[in-house]
């Protein structure tokens, strides 16, 4: 068993303590927290784990082996680097860090140390997401013509950064994890507003170009009075279609589609009316899959499917995001970097 930490007992903290004790293969040791009052809540008043307030404490406990970070993005670079520094492997919520420099810092940290730096992009690990990229990786969809997603509530509208830094990680990490080998972000084009004055972008719609000359395009919003959450993956053969607040029928494929015809003597559209068919998942919390793949990283030492790199991946997509807003909506080429 891996003995690992919490840090951070806010919104996310528990989620995290809940699913690590739920892991056999890990064994929570400590949720350390500025507030250990909190801590202490979180865990309960019979619990056996340790809270405190120290992170000097936490890290240096030998029998803590990894630990999981739930604080502000800004403070993820000092947090994370703190733990790899005291050779700990790092699983941290998304983002990585606040920007590409700091991320790198975070990956090279890591690597040096031959330490596992993963990040909590929860919903590639949700049975829809595992599906679509099986669906994509083996061709059942043909080639990936766009990629269509929705992801709009109210609230909660976070004090120190933007809708784009806040939800978009979401589905730039759900396109990173299912988009084929070969196939890459090359730039971003975003437009926004603040409509309530709220001092940061409460609305944003985002636009990737990608290197096989299809279109990837999200749509975020802190100020819906309703919650959608939907993405549509088109490709030449099937599209499918994720209904995230759908138990019943959450993922469909349909076989419906635009057929163009290649000879030059007759070229003509023709539309494609077939089956749609509607796969079944398993169930189960999509954080237990990522409690389960961050202690199968460590103890088969390899890297985890949304390991540091994926995170910078996403990280160069944001900050293109911001570039072209304040740039006013133009596209920005995406940081490819060497990773």
């Amino acid at each position: 068993m891996v003995g690992v930490a919490v840090i951070g007992a806010g919104y996310w903290g528990p989620n995290l303590v809940r699913n690590i004790q739920a892991t056999p293969q890990l064994h929570l040791k400590a949720l350390c927290d500025l507030n250990v009052t909190r801590a202490q809540e979180v865990l309960g008043r019979y619990s056996t784990v340790r809270a405190t307030d120290s992170l000097a404490e936490t890290l240096a406990d030998p029998e803590i082996e990894a630990v999981a970070i739930a604080t502000p993005a800004a403070t993820h670079l000092e947090v994370a680097l703190a733990a790899l520094e005291a050779g700990k492997h790092v699983l941290v919520e998304k983002p990585l860090a606040s920007s590409y420099e700091d991320g790198v810092k975070l990956v090279n940290a890591a690597d040096e140390r031959g330490l596992t730096l993963m990040l909590d992009h929860t919903f590639c690990y949700t049975p829809v997401v595992q599906r679509l990229r099986r669906l994509v990786h083996d061709g059942e969809l043909g080639d990936i013509q766009y990629v269509d997603s929705v992801r709009i509530n109210l609230g909660l509208v976070q004090p120190d950064i933007d809708v784009l830094w806040d939800l978009a990680p979401h589905d730039l990490s759900i396109l990173d994890a299912i988009l084929p080998p070969g196939v890459k972000p090359v730039a971003v084009a975003a437009h926004g507003s603040d409509p309530r004055n709220l001092g940061r972008l409460c609305v944003a719609y985002i636009s990737i170009q990608l290197s096989n000359g299809a279109i990837a395009h999200t749509h975020v919003n802190w100020l819906s009075p309703t919650k959608i959450r939907t993405t549509i993956v088109g490709g030449s053969k099937h599209t499918a279609v994720w209904n995230d607040l759908d138990p019943t029928q959450p993922l469909a494929v349909y076989n419906r589609g635009v057929d163009w015809s290649e000879n030059p003597e007759a070229k003509r559209v023709s539309y494609r009316i077939g089956d749609m068919v509607a796969p079944a998942l398993p169930t189960g919390e999509a954080l237990r899959g990522v409690m389960a793949e961050f202690a199968a990283a460590i103890i088969e030492k390899r890297a985890p499917l949304t390991d540091g790199r994926s995170g910078l991946r996403v990280l160069a997509q944001l900050e293109a995001a911001s570039a072209s807003y304040a740039a006013g909506g133009t596209f920005v080429p995406v940081n490819g970097g060497t990773f």
